[in-house]
């Protein structure tokens, strides 16, 4: 922290453009932290959270409901083969908390005391709350609570740069997926499995092999296991499909939903279960199987409205076609991307590239500055009119979703300028 003297102040944005007090424009190469879907100032979405404004800012959905949270609910169930009810919340980590919460006390509710435990994917990212950390547990990021955490069962999942020798990419898939079915095998007190849909994106931007995800699926449906699908980042549109559960091929039992799910301008979080679990908690009111649970911004009348508004947008502006051209615009600079003496590795699908950085190709070992690779990116690429915003040795490029061709080629020849001029820095 002693690194960071003073911040950047942004006060106005449009488009893709963030402009700070010194009047310096920027791209949002971040989406604003992966969230943000038509560019900022939107004239449709800053007229809805307006007009709502004017009728119902607030209400409590302890025994209560409004109208945008219902629209907003049924939309979500409507698109989301599946599943059949929404529970609300206000960021990502709730919404997975809610998630687990939910498949723990499912067992519990139909009679199963043994199955207790969680599965997980290692190096998979859910959030910073404490169940987010212990399923999604970084060391980086997470190592100083580590004793605080709760246990869970992890696993590997292939990543195509770092395969160990002597396995191909398929046959190392084959081996993650023996892994995890002989654990499943063993003892049956495993109550879910869970992992983001797609790929692990804070856990630098690893896509999974083809038909992984469905395997896994199947797997878990096989051995009575729930399925926990997060598609906080990589749903609505991030890599190329509006669900990435669909186009997986897989079948979830609970999804979490958040970023996207505003446009990126208010911040609510939606976790849908299929109708086995939410049927669990029905019950006399001495049966103990609601679930306790809640926060005071759930369902919130102006975060609803924008998301309701923000879903009929998907669809009337075709936008994932849009997604699926665009984003064919990454291809045409992989090669001179990987012409940089320090980049190893370009992993991309949709509107997501990580590139990944090393002190040495052939070792392919990750550069590790004794100073901050963030800050140093974050400076080198506002001198190039760009927010970039890395992970470790991941440069991320993470865009509105809804930005132009042209301007996703400036934001890419602004990229390779800036790691060119960071090499010295980060070296």
């Amino acid at each position: 922290m002693k690194e960071w003297t003073g911040f950047t102040e942004i006060s106005k944005a449009k488009g893709v453009w963030l402009t700070d007090s010194d009047g310096n424009k920027m791209i949002d190469a971040v989406a604003s932290m992966w969230c943000n879907v038509w560019g900022h100032s939107d004239p449709r979405l800053v007229k809805t959270i307006a007009n709502q404004s004017k009728k119902l800012q607030h209400s409590s959905m302890f025994n209560l409901t409004n109208e945008p949270a219902e629209k907003l609910a049924k939309s979500l169930v409507k698109m989301s083969p599946g599943m059949h009810r929404v529970f609300y919340s206000d960021n990502g980590s709730s919404a997975m908390e809610i998630s687990l919460k939910l498949a723990l006390q499912y067992w519990k509710n139909i009679g199963n005391k043994k199955k207790t435990k969680i599965a997980t994917i290692k190096n998979g990212y859910h959030g910073d709350t404490f169940g987010a950390m212990s399923v999604g547990y970084v060391p980086e990021f997470f190592g100083k609570f580590k004793q605080q955490l709760f246990s869970t069962i992890q696993f590997t999942v292939p990543n195509k740069y770092r395969i160990p020798k002597k396995y191909t990419l398929s046959d190392y898939e084959e081996y993650c997926l023996d892994s995890i079915e002989n654990r499943f095998k063993k003892t049956d007190d495993i109550a879910a499995f869970v992992m983001e849909s797609g790929a692990q994106v804070a856990g630098g931007v690893i896509i999974y092999p083809e038909g992984f995800q469905k395997k896994i699926s199947q797997l878990c449906k096989k051995y009575n296991i729930l399925l926990v699908l997060d598609e906080i980042a990589t749903g609505f549109g991030r890599l190329g499909s509006m669900l990435q559960y669909e186009e997986q091929n897989s079948k979830p039992d609970i999804v979490a939903f958040g970023k996207m799910l505003t446009g990126g301008y208010l911040t609510m979080a939606a976790t849908l279960a299929s109708k086995k679990i939410y049927d669990s908690f029905l019950g006399e009111f001495n049966e103990w199987k609601h679930l306790f649970h809640g926060h005071t911004y759930t369902g919130n009348p102006l975060a609803a409205a924008i998301s309701y508004e923000n879903l009929k947008m998907y669809k009337k502006n075709n936008l994932i076609k849009k997604i699926q051209k665009t984003s064919k615009v990454f291809e045409n600079f992989y090669d001179e991307i990987s012409e940089i003496d320090i980049v190893g590795d370009i992993r991309h699908k949709g509107m997501l590239m990580g590139i990944e950085l090393v002190k040495d190709k052939s070792k392919k070992r990750p550069i590790s500055p004794k100073k901050s690779i963030n800050k140093i990116f974050f400076e080198e690429g506002k001198k190039n009119g760009i927010y970039l915003r890395t992970l470790g040795n991941i440069v991320m490029l993470v865009p509105p979703l809804a930005i132009s061709e042209s301007e996703l080629e400036l934001l890419l020849k602004r990229t390779i300028s800036t790691i060119k001029s960071a090499k010295s820095k980060v070296v």
